[in-house]
């Protein structure tokens, strides 16, 4: 089943204009290892970082570049068809966040089935992917937390929500000031922004009739209200891999302070794309072209 494609969120000519704000690279980017040299010079982060050339030749020359969230074998595939040999990627390959490690402790203290059915899938992967003369080079540290589009900017921009109505900020939470509005209201809100990544609903806890006038966001797994309730907000947006339900979710019902919940990839997807029309201002000698994700998940109603 091929995977939906989505509307992007920022025209094309806003996202061009912002690119074109940003530095030019410092040199010709013509191989795979100049693109990962490149990145990993557009914001310092703490070593050892993920942000690495997972697998493939650095040496390998550069025809087309293709960007995503997530590297789906079926994205994969479907790159390597339209002339792509290197990818750039936000999130990890190999099923393991720091997939660059000889041992992945949770494999090996999984059952021995399931150990086996991971490593297996993983080598057929790895295979399939040197095969084809595949570059994949990941992004993660960087995109978190670069200045101009980052993953934090880019949710908001994605949102609606303008710099001039930041409340507080750090490297990886935001606060905006926002008109007071019922909390349900705020949610319904979000869902429309996010209809185009395939966030056709979120999960909803707290008091609807709470009147919110700042909301927090955060970056991937950065953004438990826990960590930033010190920011000032009285609405919180978070994804589904960093919630716990028997913890954040129990606090918003006691209290009746929102929370609203999301998928991860809805609220990285803008940034990936705001990456590709940077490097396409950086790289006008080769194609960059963005595999658009949004929701990892298929909506199954009834």
């Amino acid at each position: 089943m091929k995977r939906r494609h989505f509307i992007q969120l920022t025209g094309a000519a806003a996202l061009a204009a912002f690119a074109s704000s940003l530095p030019a690279a410092g040199g010709e980017i013509r191989t795979a290892a100049d693109l990962h040299k490149y990145l990993r010079s557009l914001r310092p982060i703490p070593e050892p970082s993920v942000d690495q050339i997972i697998i493939g030749n650095p040496d390998t020359v550069i025809k087309k570049i293709g960007t995503c969230w997530m590297p789906y074998w079926q994205t994969l595939r479907q790159a390597v068809a339209g002339g792509v040999n290197v990818m750039v990627v936000h999130e990890p390959t190999f099923y393991y966040h720091r997939e660059i490690d000889a041992v992945n402790a949770e494999y090996a203290q999984g059952c021995p089935e399931a150990k086996t059915a991971y490593l297996q899938a993983i080598e057929q992967k790895k295979q399939w992917i040197m095969a084809n003369d595949l570059v994949i080079i990941r992004c993660h540290d960087v995109l978190d937390s670069v200045a101009g589009f980052g993953v934090p900017l880019a949710f908001a921009r994605a949102l609606g929500f303008a710099e001039d109505k930041l409340h507080n900020s750090n490297t990886y939470y935001r606060v905006y000031n926002v008109e007071p509005t019922p909390a349900i209201k705020m949610a319904e809100y979000i869902v429309a922004r996010l209809k185009s990544f395939n966030q056709t609903g979120v999960q909803f806890y707290g008091d609807p009739d709470f009147q919110v006038s700042r909301v927090g966001i955060g970056t991937g797994c950065g953004c438990n209200p826990i960590d930033f309730m010190n920011m000032g907000a009285n609405f919180y947006v978070a994804i589904d891999d960093s919630i716990r339900t028997w913890i954040q979710t129990v606090y918003a019902e006691d209290t009746g302070i929102p929370l609203v919940v999301l998928n991860h990839g809805t609220s990285e997807e803008n940034g990936v794309r705001l990456l590709s029309e940077h490097l396409h201002s950086v790289c006008p000698h080769v194609p960059v072209i963005h595999f658009n994700q949004g929701c990892g998940y298929r909506w199954v109603t009834i």
